[in-house]
């Protein structure tokens, strides 16, 4: 780990071998914290390359506990944080709207890092019980058709990383890496991310990873979502496809109104939880139409629909008809009859 540390302080970067090893110490222990400080501020400073974000995406993945997903159409809507909008938990919320269109939705996200409030968070404060094991996570995406993987239980190993990330409160490349390795093994994402360079980066590492349909997002006004306020950019990769699909996306497109970005700012998890309620009862205005256009994206990776248009439509009639808030009661109700025991 010196010979890496001492690589990266003169602006080099990790060979795919180093990138392995290195990733490789720090799952199984054999890095202290200064040393997993150094590494992730040190190429946070200069720029994480695909060839070391791959390699360490392809060691995360032999160290995370499976979830057994068998649809091939099963989803993941999520983003990297480290945005600074603190905005309220769009991404939760679009997996609610998808699940609430019939769309298998397997989950993946943590506690808050760098905002305050996590996937997870949010969740909990919803009501869903998010501690449940991997047996009964798959159980649940069976008979709800959306299930929450935690994180914290689920990579095991990143017990090593988590303390040096609560101190260092700073986007670092595991922001980069988490939406990259859900337990679920879907192939089909939606991943926000904090700048447009990362979106590529995102985008071309799970191309490489065999992806079968991803999107990658950041908007102009900065959000790790597809915005309201601003335009997105998305990048676009299929199976079997050579090279993305680059382009952007406006509310107006869609018949969506168009408004700032304060209108989405967010709070504490019970704060967030009272929007996505709000959202799901049907209430009207700049939150429910953030969600309908992330949702919207979430539903068009599926691979269920023939145009983002009519993923629109199944995205509002999904609130509209109840079933969104119907996929939470229902979510509640399961996780909190099936312990994680």
């Amino acid at each position: 780990m010196t010979e890496y540390l001492q690589i990266l302080s003169r602006g080099e970067f990790l060979s795919g071998k180093q990138a392995t090893d290195a990733m490789h110490q720090i799952m199984q222990g054999d890095a202290d914290p200064v040393q997993i400080s150094g590494l992730l501020m040190a190429m946070r400073a200069r720029g994480e390359s695909i060839e070391e974000l791959t390699a360490f995406v392809q060691v995360m993945r032999t160290y995370f506990i499976p979830v057994n997903c068998p649809d091939p159409h099963a989803i993941d809507v999520c983003g990297t944080g480290g945005d600074g909008s603190h905005t309220f938990n769009i991404s939760t919320a679009a997996a609610l709207v998808c699940a609430g269109a019939g769309v298998t939705v397997a989950k993946h996200g943590n506690r808050s890092v760098s905002s305050k409030s996590g996937s997870a968070d949010v969740l909990e404060a919803l009501g869903v019980n998010v501690d449940l094991n991997a047996n009964k996570i798959a159980l649940c995406i069976e008979k709800t058709g959306i299930g929450f993987i935690f994180a914290r239980h689920f990579h095991p190993a990143m017990r090593h990383v988590m303390p040096v990330r609560t101190v260092l409160r700073s986007r670092t490349a595991f922001n980069i890496l988490g939406p990259l390795c859900n337990p679920a093994g879907v192939r089909r994402q939606v991943i926000g991310a904090f700048n447009l360079e990362t979106a590529q980066t995102i985008a071309a590492i799970m191309h490489q990873l065999g992806a079968e349909h991803i999107l990658t997002l950041h908007s102009r006004d900065g959000l790790d979502e597809a915005s309201i306020s601003a335009p997105t950019a998305v990048i676009e990769y299929r199976k079997g496809e050579d090279a993305p699909t680059t382009f952007h996306i406006e509310p107006e497109n869609y018949g969506l109104t168009q408004a700032d970005l304060s209108a989405l700012v967010g709070g504490n998890a019970k704060q967030n939880a009272s929007m996505i309620r709000a959202v799901l009862d049907g209430h009207t205005g700049p939150c429910r139409d953030v969600v309908i256009l992330n949702s919207a994206l979430g539903l068009w990776v599926s691979g269920r629909y023939e145009s983002i248009e009519d993923c629109i439509k199944a995205a509002q009639i999904s609130i509209d008809s109840g079933a969104a808030r119907e996929r939470l009661r229902i979510l509640c109700e399961f996780s909190n009859t099936h312990d994680g025991s």
